[in-house]
């Protein structure tokens, strides 16, 4: 193999791919890049064995051939090039070189043989959504997924084709959110996965505000192809509890508020929070709202909020850093919270997204 590249393309290439790689992983060929030519293009290629991600760069190819390089070692040589071309060239023995006048370094790779094969998705079906589309409803949902590794099932985000319309649901068992998009399916199929967070991670990292996603199932596999980066990811089995019936009838009574100026009161408040006293607390008032925290050897803080507002006064405790994920991801100006009492949970509900949070007990 023989090819010349555009040192920033290259680098970019890498970081593209060089983010699922984990030093830790018990194969070392796990901790490589797949290198292979195509037409003038060179493809780079990495995976975990539950996330896969490969892309494609325009190079010079003068010879054809594949190879796997140290990941880490072939980013930090490519920073540090002085010169803009590189050049790289594999020969006997897996040895590869990389050339940047005046600076050359010859480092050992692995055969591209040893490189576990990604799964071929063959005429599956595809769903199509534009990117921003799919990254915007990633923004408002994946903040939600569980870190409780126990509960497995809520560690990823539930994607479900139902009539047209798209839903993505996370939840933690205390708090989730839920979107829905209307997009065009070309099959009546109705379909419901479930894709890990280390996948909505690269998806978030990857999507770009122009263009379409592709998404292709196979068997308990999903891909995503954004034109030019490809992610292929296991999917979690399980079945997603029935979201829908912890979602709260519409409340009568809903608290009007700024967004912005409810969220900096919000993240004021957090200021004070320990682990041992998370909860913020609310009181709602004819057309004003108290924030406060009180946090014993820490601290108090109180801050009045201009609300509209016309139900019953009642006080309520909620996880800030709950609140903050969702209100600093919303783009309204003014958000209506449900609350009914303070047992109940809150919601906001906008332009069909959805979320819930369950209220905390005040010390």
């Amino acid at each position: 193999m023989k090819v010349v590249a555009e040192k920033n393309v290259l680098l970019n290439g890498i970081q593209v791919v060089h983010n699922i790689i984990t030093s830790k992983s018990a194969l070392p060929i796990l901790s490589n890049i797949l290198l292979e030519t195509q037409q003038n293009k060179l493809k780079l290629t990495a995976t975990d064995l539950d996330v896969g991600i490969s892309c494609v760069i325009p190079v010079e190819t003068q010879e054809q051939g594949a190879i796997t390089i140290p990941a880490k070692r072939f980013s930090d040589i490519i920073k540090e090039l002085p010169s803009d071309k590189v050049t790289i060239v594999t020969k006997k023995n897996n040895l590869i070189t990389i050339d940047a006048e005046p600076c050359q370094f010859k480092i050992m790779g692995l055969a591209r043989e040893e490189f576990p094969k990604l799964p071929e998705f063959k005429d599956g079906e595809a769903i199509r959504i534009e990117q921003a589309t799919l990254k915007r409803m990633l923004e408002l949902t994946s903040f939600a997924v569980s870190v409780d590794e126990t509960r497995y099932i809520f560690n990823g985000i539930l994607f479900k084709t139902e009539k047209q319309i798209l839903t993505l649901v996370a939840t933690d068992g205390k708090r989730l959110a839920s979107i829905e998009k209307e997009i065009v399916l070309e099959s009546n199929k109705n379909i419901s996965i479930i894709i890990p967070v280390k996948t909505i991670h690269e998806l978030n990292r990857n999507l770009q505000e122009e263009g379409e996603v592709s998404i292709i199932l196979g068997n308990n596999q999903v891909l995503f192809d954004l034109g030019g980066v490809v992610i292929i990811s296991r999917l979690i089995e399980g079945e997603f509890p029935d979201y829908r019936q912890v979602i709260p009838p519409v409340a009568s009574d809903k608290v009007r508020v700024n967004r912005e100026r409810f969220l900096l009161a919000i993240r004021r408040a957090a200021l004070l929070s320990t682990p041992d006293y998370q909860a913020v607390k609310i009181e709602l008032f004819k057309n004003k709202a108290v924030i406060s925290k009180t946090t014993p050897d820490v601290g108090e803080s109180r801050e009045e909020v201009n609300v509209e507002y016309s139900g019953k006064e009642l006080i309520i405790g909620f996880n800030p850093y709950y609140l903050i994920d969702v209100l600093k991801n919303l783009s309204d100006e003014i958000i209506a919270l449900e609350v009914t009492d303070s047992q109940g949970a809150g919601v906001i509900r906008t332009a069909g997204y959805i979320y819930v949070v369950l209220p905390m007990r005040l010390s």
